[in-house]
């Protein structure tokens, strides 16, 4: 095994629990205020979500369901845009007010990448404006050495692309890096690139397949707040805090 030399991180659902209460609430806004009906609820979001990608959501939503007012084919490719822009503008909005704080645990493993000389990368395919609003507001204090986000990648994950990228950009082999995941598209994706995964579960994902992650935990756990609950793994000193060095250790081996 190569020695750690970076940490690669998922945003929705890994950073910030953002689905239920940022992405959902956002579309159901959105939706509102361009004349429509449709409400999407926390159990048919938990649905959507297997489909990669915002504006993917609305189309299957349109193919499957259909919006409240009829759409032809012509006219739902470019309304999707508009409304995914609206949706992402109230999506921001929610997080630099601060509604959407940190998972537990994150931004001190991140600082603890940091002083160990990792490099650090954020990898989603959730929209640039709100990965910079993350990485550049809430977690200014964090050296990001590459944020990839968007439409930088033709397909989504459980696609491995994004990965392939990242490991591309910064010169560095699979075995070399620790990939953060949520979801089970997520943890196919890190595992297809080759990376070593550890998943962080959250309300939407903790029922997912996610098995072949090599440690499973429900989060990272801070010491003076949330502690995390280990379902698959070993790591030496384990007490609900998960340190960088112990997966560094783990994976170097």
């Amino acid at each position: 095994m190569s020695q750690i030399k970076a940490v690669f991180f998922d945003q929705d659902g890994v950073i910030i629990d953002t689905e239920r209460d940022g992405h959902r609430v956002s579309f159901n806004m959105t939706f509102k205020e361009f004349g429509f009906t449709d409400e999407w609820s926390v159990e048919y979001y938990h649905e959507l979500l297997q489909i990669a990608g915002g504006k993917e959501r609305m189309k299957h939503h349109w193919k499957t369901r259909g919006f409240s007012k009829p759409l032809t084919e012509a006219e739902i490719d470019n309304l999707v845009k508009e409304m995914h822009k609206r949706k992402t503008a109230l999506f921001v909005e929610l997080i630099e007010t601060g509604k959407l704080p940190l998972r537990p645990g994150i931004h001190r493993f991140m600082k603890e990448a940091m002083e160990a000389d990792l490099k650090i990368a954020v990898c989603t395919t959730s929209n640039e404006q709100a990965a910079k609003a993350i990485t550049g507001k809430i977690l200014s204090d964090i050296k990001f050495d590459l944020v990839l986000a968007g439409d930088v990648v033709q397909k989504k994950k459980p696609d491995p692309e994004i990965y392939n990228l990242a490991l591309t950009k910064l010169g560095l082999k699979p075995d070399e890096v620790i990939i953060v995941e949520d979801s089970r598209n997520g943890v196919i994706a890190g595992k297809a690139a080759g990376g070593n995964v550890i998943v962080t579960t959250n309300g939407y994902t903790e029922t997912e397949d996610v098995s072949a992650g090599d440690v499973i935990v429900t989060c990272l756990g801070d010491a003076s707040g949330e502690k995390g609950r280990m379902t698959k793994g070993t790591l030496p000193g384990y007490d609900g805090v998960v340190h960088i060095k112990q997966l560094a250790n783990l994976f170097s081996r």
